[in-house]
């Protein structure tokens, strides 16, 4: 079953205890987040993780310390030895989102800022950058926003990461439909918006049709204190 979760963090703030959370994820990731320059990218890469290793643990009754993750070909990180769970991890500003599925599922958030709308153009098919350039000007940004989290959430859930050019697909709004034209491997595909926060855009690609209506939040309070015992 298709679920959604989220946790916010405060952009630009050390958490207090995060060199003890760190402890709590493998040794490769623990390098690659003291990597980040930047606190709140560090932040991110650290709650991510534990976000994800928190559901597998409350989920499938594996203890943190048993969780192994691998990567397939593309980069895509999946559990090791476990088949039915499938996860996809997105996050921007100060929000981290993740699904979990029993099938391959993409999610994607975003915040809006200025961005050149010239991209649209350049990387996105002709139904897509029609469908923006049709809008009011003051309203195109957030179209594109939309339509990128949209496209983002589908090559997540493809698995093949930007091997998948973003101008194979198409993305059609219609209304409140939502479909897809693509000559890509996966054709059957659903997808729903959220509204997570004012200034962001959120997506999810699913092989189901069954999406839950809310997003499930997890305080950043109640996942440090998981990770306690």
């Amino acid at each position: 079953m298709l679920e959604i979760y989220a946790i916010k963090i405060d952009q630009g703030k050390h958490v207090s205890d995060f060199e003890r959370l760190l402890g709590y994820v493998d040794s490769d990731k623990q390098v690659s987040i003291k990597r980040f320059r930047m606190i709140d990218d560090a932040n991110r890469a650290l709650f991510g993780n534990l976000l994800i290793r928190y559901l597998i643990c409350k989920k499938i009754g594996i203890r943190n310390e048993d969780i192994h993750f691998e990567k397939n070909e593309f980069g895509k990180p999946y559990l090791l030895n476990n088949v039915d769970f499938h996860f996809n991890i997105s996050h921007s500003g100060g929000w981290i989102v993740c699904a979990t599925d029993s099938m391959p599922v993409g999610i994607d958030v975003e915040t809006i800022k200025t961005v050149d709308l010239k991209l649209a153009e350049r990387f996105f098919s002709k139904i897509e950058f029609s469908f923006i350039s049709s809008k009011k000007e003051a309203d195109r940004l957030d179209h594109f926003i939309e339509i990128w989290t949209l496209k983002e959430s589908y090559i997540k859930a493809c698995g093949k990461g930007l091997s998948i050019p973003l101008d194979s697909f198409a993305i059609k709004i219609d209304s409140n439909n939502i479909l897809i034209e693509t000559e890509n491997e996966l054709k059957e595909c659903f997808f729903k918006r959220y509204h997570i926060d004012n200034g962001y855009k959120m997506a999810v690609c699913s092989l189901q049709s069954i999406f839950p209506e809310n997003v499930a939040i997890v305080s950043v309070d109640e996942l440090s204190g998981f990770f306690s015992f």
